[in-house]
């Protein structure tokens, strides 16, 4: 009984996150080219990783990092939000060299990078400044 139970929960959350693997041939507008991503060591990226469908608290994740990076980093073009769609192909290299396989959340300046995403998780609705704080601390650390 308790591992249906487990297994329906995984499946809801499954759907409702993302879990959907089928590939978006739309072009996109957000996301800057992989390579300039990749090649820029002197810049702190902050990556926000996501597939096509997006629950209450991916959504969340991504405008609290979104917000906290253009209202603390605006003048500083060192620090960059960079919003990675999962199933876009021109994406592929970005999310096999972080080992992405679901959402994530990871700040990066070249080799140094660490992912935060379970603490993104865990606080990007209830306690936004909490988030806001740690992905401060993180960038800061890498500047």
């Amino acid at each position: 009984m308790k591992k249906s139970i487990l297994f329906g929960l995984l499946a809801l959350l499954l759907t409702a996150c993302g879990g959907n693997t089928q590939k978006n041939n739309q072009e996109s507008s957000g996301v800057t080219e992989t390579k300039t991503q990749l090649a820029d060591a002197s810049t702190v990226n902050v990556y926000y990783f996501h597939g096509k469908q997006r629950c209450k608290t991916c959504i969340a994740v991504g405008d609290v990092t979104e917000k906290t990076i253009k209202e603390l980093y605006t003048d500083n073009p060192y620090v960059k939000f960079i919003e990675v769609k999962t199933d876009e192909e021109q994406n592929a290299s970005l999310v096999e060299k972080y080992e992405v396989t679901w959402n994530a959340l990871i700040i990066a300046k070249g080799d140094n990078h660490v992912e935060i995403t379970k603490e993104a998780f865990a606080n990007a609705l209830n306690s936004p400044e909490k988030l806001t704080d740690l992905i401060k601390t993180e960038v800061d650390k890498r500047l």
